[in-house]
């Protein structure tokens, strides 16, 4: 019953709300036809609920089953089902997609083919469906071959990209905070998928289970829909205020949906609430499990009318879609958002530009350690108040660069960027690393005790891997930090970076791991594979500011200007030129890393002493052990040496 009911509930959604909001008239341009009006939002509906579905699925086998099980087959099984329907639903929408747009008919023909390929390897939403599905193939493809519950976190990560494309198209290519659209649209989708494919696996995978292999599924399953609920939320309120404005609400047909879906989530909130308060338990025996069986089918009708309503939502035209006004100025053509005002002393601490992605990772990062302290100190143990302090602080820095003035006039001037590379690389990382969030996370979460993998377990088998012993060396971590300057602002990646929203993300994600690295390495409290001797670590670390001196020294120099096309073409009447903003760029890099530096040393230094300090005291107690016994024996070993050289 589960599939089916939310299959119903999406595709009466869909159909009723677009019918009403007048979004399935006949185009006035060019036409497709009843049948593709109508067949083509059902077929995005059917898709959207398979990969739902399937990347659910196998979030919840990573995080829930335990391996060797009927629940963990079951789950994988469930994940190669929808993905494979993800795939037949997703050709048949692609098509009925490119039909809408191009306003044609289906033909045969050498023309029509040629249309449609155009459209799927040169059109940015064709790209965009095309390798949203070549990935649902890859997993439906690894979801046959593979059983292993270690497997299921590929599975997983493969589910969660194939939601980039989707993020990246529809409304929120076309909105003026496109940043915005994007992370709100993407933090949506994980959370959808979670919550909705969750609960679909949960059913699948609990039934027939013995009533405490059931309960813990619950319980696991409990956990991973409160956190959607939350990102859901959150992420729903700013995709509302991007896409139009409180009083097109209740005016627009845009508006009445977005209302609608809102009250679908109180309603499924309600239900998340009664889970955990009143069900969860009862679920133990026969009809509580009934109960909860029949609860949970009436929630997947209120999910399936909830996904219908967003499907609608993509078709039916956003208020604030248009970018560009009647005279755009080349900072909007490029940027899609008017230039900001100059840039003074009061702006580094007013200006602010929010990036919702970095703000729930702070917030998220701060929530968890916090609890985890606070659980450490209810049973008795204690934990460094320097650690906490270093960590929010770390927390704190990344807020600013990614949410403050650095994101607001990055765009704009090549010495904001810098100076944002620099605090991401070498300012952040030197704060976090001594929080000690790894010792922090083993000593706080409790250990599973059947072969299920929780978050504990999955970052324990994630700093194990090959991979992870390689990319945690010191010497691989040194060079990776110091050569990804070079390859990052004398390649196309530097390019990528400022004209695309998710090269711009990955470059965050890039030098913070980067820098993470770097700084465990040398200073890092966490248990790790690799520990050089102090004097080893000094020597990488003057190494690396040698070579950042001589990056900055180039940039400094240089006459020709990195991206002429946009900090040459932006049109700014306020601040230093282009040229010698990038000069000044050069001096951030060779200047800013100093003071990270001194921090990083004065630390390998405390380390040494103390590490120096520890050893001769377990020296002199295994001197007192053994009744000054190690001293007789010097003193005879230097006796001896006298003796051979008289003679």
């Amino acid at each position: 019953m589960a599939l089916p009911t939310l299959t119903v509930g999406a595709i009466a959604a869909v159909l009723v709300s677009l019918w009403l909001s007048g979004a399935m008239a006949p185009s006035l341009l060019a036409d497709p036809g009843d049948l593709v009006r109508w067949s083509q939002p059902i077929f995005k509906a059917l898709t959207n609920l398979a990969l739902t579905v399937a990347i659910g699925a196998a979030a919840f086998a990573a995080f829930a089953t335990a391996g060797g099980t009927r629940p963990l087959k079951r789950s994988i099984n469930l994940v190669a089902a929808s993905s494979i329907a993800w795939v037949v639903f997703g050709s048949v929408s692609l098509l009925l997609t490119y039909l809408t747009v191009a306003g044609t008919t289906l033909q045969l023909g050498t023309a029509f083919s040629q249309g449609l390929g155009i459209f799927i390897f040169d059109i940015s939403l064709g790209q965009a469906l095309a390798f949203n599905l070549a990935l649902g193939a890859l997993l439906a493809t690894v979801a046959v071959l593979v059983k292993s519950q270690k497997a299921t976190i590929f599975l997983t990560a493969i589910g969660m990209a194939a939601l980039i494309p989707l993020a990246v198209s529809g409304h929120a290519s076309g909105t003026a905070d496109h940043s915005m659209a994007v992370n709100s649209t993407g933090i949506h989708l994980v959370a959808i998928v979670l919550w909705v494919g969750g609960l679909v696996a949960l059913l699948v995978a609990a039934s027939g289970e013995a009533s405490q292999s059931r309960i813990a599924l619950l319980k696991r399953y409990s956990a991973m829909a409160l956190f959607a609920f939350v990102l859901t939320a959150i992420s729903g309120v700013f995709a509302t205020f991007v896409h139009t404005k409180l009083e097109y609400l209740l005016t627009t047909s845009y508006g009445l949906i977005v209302v609608a879906k809102v009250i679908a989530l109180i309603v499924l909130g309600g239900f998340g609430a009664w889970y955990r308060f009143r069900l969860i338990d009862r679920a133990s025996n026969d009809h509580g499990a009934k109960v909860f069986g029949r609860v949970a089918v009436t929630e997947l009708l209120v999910m399936g009318v909830a996904m219908g309503l967003g499907t609608a939502l993509a078709r039916t035209g956003a208020v604030n879609s248009v970018i560009f006004t009647n005279d755009p100025t080349p900072a909007k053509i490029l940027t899609g958002q008017k230039l900001p005002p100059e840039l003074v002393a009061s702006t580094w601490f007013t200006a602010f530009k929010p990036d919702l992605i970095w703000l729930l990772v702070a917030s998220f990062a701060a929530v968890f350690y916090m609890w985890g302290v606070l659980r450490l100190r209810k049973r008795g143990d204690k934990w460094p108040i320097a650690r906490t302090l270093s960590w929010f602080g770390g927390l704190a820095l990344l807020l600013y660069v990614t949410c403050g003035a650095i994101n607001v006039y990055e765009e704009y001037l090549f010495s904001v960027h810098m100076i944002g590379h620099m605090l991401l690389a070498m300012g952040v990382p030197v704060l976090l690393v001594p929080g000690a969030p790894i010792t922090l996370l083993l000593r706080a979460v409790e250990k599973r005790h059947d072969a299920s993998r929780g978050m504990r377990e999955w970052v324990l088998w994630a700093v194990n891997t090959p991979f992870a012993k390689v990319v945690s060396n010191p010497i691989f971590a040194s060079v990776n930090f110091a050569g990804s300057l070079v390859l990052f602002y004398f390649t196309p990646l530097f390019s990528w970076s400022v004209h695309d929203h998710l090269g711009h993300e990955w470059m965050i994600v890039h030098f913070l791991i980067t820098g993470y690295l770097f700084a465990q390495a040398l200073v890092g409290v966490d248990p790790g594979p690799h520990r050089l001797p102090h004097i080893v670590r000094l020597m990488l670390l003057i190494g690396t500011l040698a070579f950042h001196a001589f990056f900055g020294l180039a940039l400094m120099s240089g006459d020709a200007l990195l991206l002429p096309e946009w900090y040459g073409a932006m049109g700014r009447v306020w601040g230093d030129t282009p040229i010698s903003d990038q000069h000044t760029g050069g001096a951030i890099a060779w200047g800013i890393g100093e003071l990270p530096t001194a921090v990083l040393t004065m630390i390998v230094s405390v380390q040494w002493f103390n590490a120096d300090n520890r050893e001769s005291k377990r020296l002199d107690r295994a001197s007192d052990r053994s009744g000054g016994q190690d001293l007789e024996d010097y003193n005879a070993m230097l006796a001896r040496l006298a003796n051979r050289k008289d003679k």
